[in-house]
């Protein structure tokens, strides 16, 4: 297959001859409200990077064509399928009727939520993302099968959203059946 590099992917339009050659893996990403366009923008790229099936922006997080998340994401937003929703609420009826035994999981630090060194995925997955100062919302966080959280051993107590996605997801493609 083709691949693109960044001066490439940012001069190129999306080529779904070149889209249907990639194999899609059975993971989505559903953003609650992630407000930085750069974090935004570094999401496309990770969701290329790892060929997510979908990447659904929800609520108050910016969508493309916004110039910060395209020089971010080096274009990819072009090349990742990926909607827009009101509400989280939105993304997983929709992703439900799709894909009925769907997982729903959301990353985040809450009193029930179980280290992710824990977790085992299953697929269909749906992982949640959400606000850079207060996380993901309460109501979306009672939407979800599981909750999952990366440990933290000094002194701050979270990651950038972009970087804990990113950590989640490259350690989550291990347990696809092709990667075992």
């Amino acid at each position: 297959m083709n691949r693109l590099n960044a001066k490439e992917l940012r001069t190129s339009e999306r080529d779904d001859k070149l889209l249907a050659e990639i194999k899609k893996n059975p993971i989505y990403i559903i953003c609650d409200n992630v407000l930085d366009t750069y974090n935004i923008g570094s999401i496309f790229r990770l969701c290329d990077a790892l060929a997510v099936k979908r990447l659904y922006l929800c609520g108050q997080t910016e969508t493309p064509p916004n110039p910060r998340i395209k020089k971010a994401s080096i274009s990819t937003w072009k090349w990742v399928d990926w909607q827009y929703k009101e509400n989280v609420r939105q993304a997983i009826s929709e992703l439900r009727q799709a894909e009925p035994h769907i997982a729903i999981v959301a990353v985040e630090q809450h009193r029930k939520s179980i280290p992710f060194v824990r977790f085992r995925p299953e697929f269909p997955l749906a992982l949640i993302v959400g606000n850079e100062s207060y996380g993901i919302s309460a109501g979306t966080l009672a939407l979800s099968d599981k909750i999952v959280e990366l440990p933290m051993f000094g002194i701050n107590k979270s990651l950038n959203v972009m970087v804990c996605l990113g950590i989640v997801l490259y350690k989550t493609v291990d347990y696809l059946p092709q990667n075992k």
